[in-house]
């Protein structure tokens, strides 16, 4: 009889272990899996799909795809399902609306990514998630960002809330992500930023401000971001620039200011900006006058530092128009020389 028991024991437990191996490498329909030692990879991008796929999802998914689907829902419950889950991508589904508690059940989550739906307003704590680092709104039609979506500090690296409706940020939003090193507010309809926005991102390396409505920028914008690498100010109406805005940025690699209003650079702006310095700043209406000394000769100096230099060329006045700007003399600059 102990023979017999013990045998049956095993059975049951081989029988489990099978049962529990079918499902690990299980697939639902409609998605395509692959099984590495680290965990299930699931990728479900057919259009057909209208529904999360629960059914034959890996227990041991660490990897999720849903992309270009009909998926318009997604809960709590159903991440449960995934509880090894380190990264979520829910690209261009039809998606309007997120449950405040969707994060609670997947504590490995490292990366979500819900570009291209249709997110409106996000309820409070729905990112209050600790492990989260990487976060991308991209393209939804998001118009107010709110900072009770995160409850404390935030460990987020990345922060991607491009392609938005955004016509304002909340320094009290920024202000929990003190270890952000890229942020993207590019496309959307901001106006500007409040004087503490950027105040607690000492780790910020890229930010991506392009494509907004930013006429002017207050001289202390980025003074507490002294790590910044990457600067992208391209397709605003800046007009001008506070000539201490870069003061302090020592890593400044790359600085794109193309597509503004600017007529000339105040005197100093770029003092310090040398080595391994990169700037565009074509499709600007340049006037060549004598404002223009400090940019002109910095030009000369420091060409190779400029992209597509030949394209930096006057919009005024009418006799120095489409000439480049490093082809101009004094004299055509109005500049007067000083005779020994």
């Amino acid at each position: 009889m102990c023979l017999f028991g013990a045998l049956k024991m095993n059975l049951l437990m081989l029988l489990t272990l099978a049962a529990l191996a079918k499902c690990a490498h299980s697939c639902p329909d409609l998605c395509s899996c692959s099984f590495p030692a680290s965990g299930a990879e699931v990728v479900c991008s057919q259009s057909s799909l209208t529904h999360f796929p629960a059914d034959g999802l890996p227990s041991n998914t660490t990897r999720l795809s849903i992309q270009s689907t009909k998926l318009s829902s997604i809960t709590a419950s159903h991440l449960s399902a995934v509880p090894r889950l380190n990264y979520l991508q829910l690209y261009h589904n039809n998606l309007t609306s997120l449950p405040s508690d969707l994060l609670k059940d997947v504590p490995h989550l490292d990366t979500l990514d819900l570009t291209g739906n249709r997110l409106i307003h996000l309820p409070p704590n729905v990112f209050d998630h600790a492990s989260l680092r990487s976060l991308v709104l991209k393209n939804n039609l998001i118009g107010k960002a709110d900072a009770e979506w995160f409850t404390g500090n935030s460990s987020l690296t990345w922060l991607d809330l491009s392609g938005n409706r955004l016509s304002s940020i909340p320094a009290t939003l920024l202000q929990k992500m003190p270890n952000l090193d890229n942020l993207d507010l590019s496309d959307n309809s901001l106006q500007d930023l409040h004087p503490d926005a950027l105040r607690n991102l000492h780790h910020l390396g890229t930010l991506n401000l392009a494509g907004n409505n930013f006429t002017s920028l207050k001289p202390t914008t980025f003074m507490h971001n002294l790590k910044l690498s990457q600067l992208f100010l391209y397709e605003n109406q800046l007009r001008e620039l506070p000539v201490t805005l870069f003061q302090g940025l020592q890593h400044l690699e790359l600085l794109l200011l193309n597509g503004n209003q600017l007529q000339n650079f105040p005197l100093g702006l770029l003092d310090d900006k040398e080595i391994f310095f990169r700037m565009i700043l074509t499709g600007n209406p340049w006037r060549c006058d004598e404002k223009m000394e400090y940019l002109w000769k910095w030009l000369t100096v420091h060409s190779q530092n400029v992209i597509f230099l030949e394209e930096v060329t006057c919009a005024a006045p009418e006799a120095l128009k489409n000439r480049q700007v490093v082809s101009l003399t004094e004299s055509e600059l109005g500049l007067q020389k000083i005779e020994d």
